[in-house]
C-alpha cells in the first residue's frame, strides 16, 4: 500500500475507533484531557509504524494497546503516590502484560459499555445543553473545535472555552465515568437524546446564518444515534429518535433549491427523498413500537414524520392521522411548540378556521411571543382562508423575527405573494 493510502487508512480507522479509545481511557484514567492526549499519541504511533510494518489485523486493539502502554508509562514515570492511581496502573498493566498487548480483542466486549459511558458523561445534565452538544461532538463525534464552531456559527475560541469548562465541571463533580443504572439511567438517557436532537435540529433547520440546512451536522447526529441504538437495543425512545432523524434527514436534498432557497414541503420533489434512509427510519420506528414505546415523545414524532414519508404525494398526506398523533404528542410532551404544530395539523385536516382558532389561543397566551414560526403558521392559515391582507402582515412579522437569511427571504416572498 502506498504511503498516502496507508495514511488515509490510518485516519479512517482512527475516526472509527477514536470514541471507543477515549471511552476506555477515560474509565482507566478518570481524566478526559489525558484520555484525548493518549488517544492522539496512539494515532501518532500508528502513523510512524503502520506505513513500515503494515496495517495490523486488529487495528482497534493495536491502537488501544498502544494508548494504554503509554498511559502506564506516564503513570509510572510520574511515580504517582495516590492509591487510586497506583491501582489504575496495576490494573492496566495486567491487561497488557503479555508484551504484544494485542489480546485486547478479548476486551472488545466491554467497548460498548465504555463508549456508552462516554456518551452519558458528555451529555450529563449538570452541563448546559450547548456545552453538552459541543463536548459530545468533540469526544464521541471526533469533530475538531473549528468544525463544531462552524456548525453552530460560533468562534473557535468560544467553543474551545465551552469544552474546557465542561471538562472542568465534570472533573470537579467527582462523577463516575460509568453507565448509570436504573432510574438514574432513565433520567440521564433523556439528556443524551436531547443533545442528539439538538445537534440534528441545528443541521436540519439552522437557527441563524446564510444556510438553511447543514447536512453534515444531520449526518453526524444520525451516526451518533445509530451508535446509541446499537449500545441500548432495548430502549424504545432511542429507536424513536433514530427513526425521526433518519426520516427527516431523508428530505434534506429536496428542502433547498439550486440557489439554496427553501423549498416548502408541498413543492418538494419526492423523487429526491432518500428512500434508503426512509427504510432505515421506518425499521427503527417498527423496532421502537415493538418495544412498547408507541406513546413515547420521540416515537410519536417519528410516526408523524413517517406519515409524510409514506405519502406518495403531498395531496395524499393523511392529515387526520397527523392531527391525531399531535393530540397524543401534546399529552406525552406538553409544550407551546407542540401545540403550534398541533394547530397547523388541525388546520390542514379540518380546515383553516380550525387551525386559526388554536393559533389565536396560543397568541393570546403569550408563550410564543417572538417565535417566528407562530406568525408564519398564522399567515399560512390566513392565506388558505383567503384573508390575504392579514396573511401579508403575519408573514412580514415572521420575516422580521427569524435570524436565518434563507427563511427570511422565503417569508418575504410569501408576503409578496399575498398582493
Amino acid at each position: 500500500m502506498a504511503p498516502a493510502d496507508t495514511h488515509q487508512a490510518i485516519e479512517a480507522v482512527f475516526r472509527i475507533e477514536r470514541a471507543r479509545l477515549i471511552g476506555r481511557l477515560v474509565r482507566m484514567l478518570r481524566d478526559i484531557d489525558l484520555a484525548e492526549e493518549f488517544a492522539q499519541d496512539a494515532l501518532v504511533a500508528a502513523l510512524a509504524d503502520w506505513p513500515r510494518a503494515g496495517v495490523p489485523a486488529n487495528p482497534g486493539a493495536w491502537l488501544m494497546a498502544t494508548a494504554k502502554r503509554r498511559a502506564i508509562d506516564r503513570i509510572r514515570r510520574e511515580r504517582m503516590l495516590a492509591r487510586k492511581h497506583a491501582e489504575i496502573a496495576r490494573d492496566a498493566a495486567e491487561a497488557v502484560e503479555d508484551g504484544a498487548g494485542l489480546r485486547d480483542a478479548a476486551l472488545d466486549d466491554e467497548y460498548g459499555d465504555d463508549l456508552l459511558a462516554l456518551i452519558f458523561t458528555a451529555c450529563h445534565p449538570l452541563l448546559a445543553p450547548d456545552a453538552r452538544a459541543a463536548l459530545t461532538l468533540r469526544l464521541v463525534g471526533g469533530l475538531t473545535t473549528g468544525e463544531i464552531a462552524r456548525a453552530f456559527l460560533s468562534s473557535e475560541a468560544t467553543i474551545a472555552q465551552r469544552i474546557v469548562r465542561a471538562k472542568k465541571a465534570l472533573g470537579a463533580s467527582g462523577l463516575p465515568y460509568a453507565v448509570p443504572r436504573g432510574a438514574e439511567r432513565a433520567g440521564r438517557l433523556a439528556s443524551v437524546l436531547e443533545v442528539l436532537y439538538l445537534i440534528f435540529n441545528e443541521g436540519y433547520a439552522a437557527t441563524a446564518g446564510e444556510d438553511l440546512v447543514r447536512p453534515a451536522l444531520c449526518a453526524e447526529a444520525c451516526r451518533l444515534g445509530r451508535i446509541l441504538a446499537g449500545l441500548a437495543p432495548e430502549e424504545p425512545e432511542v429507536f424513536g429518535l433514530l427513526a425521526l432523524m433518519e426520516i427527516q434527514a431523508s428530505r434534506l436534498a429536496a428542502r433547498t433549491g439550486a440557489d439554496g432557497a427553501l423549498v416548502p414541503l408541498p413543492e418538494q420533489n419526492r423523487a429526491r427523498w432518500d428512500r434508503l434512509q426512509i427504510r432505515r427510519g421506518l425499521a427503527a420506528l417498527d423496532r421502537a413500537e415493538a418495544l412498547g414505546g408507541a406513546d413515547g415523545s420521540y416515537v410519536l414524532q417519528a410516526a408523524l414524520a413517517a406519515c409524510h414519508a409514506r405519502a406518495r404525494s403531498y395531496a395524499e398526506t393523511d392529515w387526520a392521522r397527523i392531527a391525531g398523533l399531535y393530540d397524543r404528542l401534546a399529552v406525552a410532551m406538553p409544550s407551546p411548540v407542540v401545540e403550534l404544530n398541533r394547530a397547523i395539523a388541525h388546520g390542514m385536516a379540518f380546515g383553516p378556521a380550525a387551525g386559526l382558532g388554536l393559533i389565536e389561543a396560543l397568541e393570546a397566551g403569550g408563550a410564543l411571543d417572538g417565535y417566528a414560526p407562530l406568525p408564519a403558521a398564522k399567515g399560512d392559515a390566513l392565506f388558505r382562508a383567503g384573508r390575504l391582507a392579514e396573511a401579508r402582515v403575519a408573514f412580514a412579522e415572521a420575516a422580521g423575527l427569524t435570524r436565518n437569511e434563507r427563511e427570511r427571504d422565503f417569508l418575504l416572498g410569501r408576503a409578496a405573494a399575498c398582493g
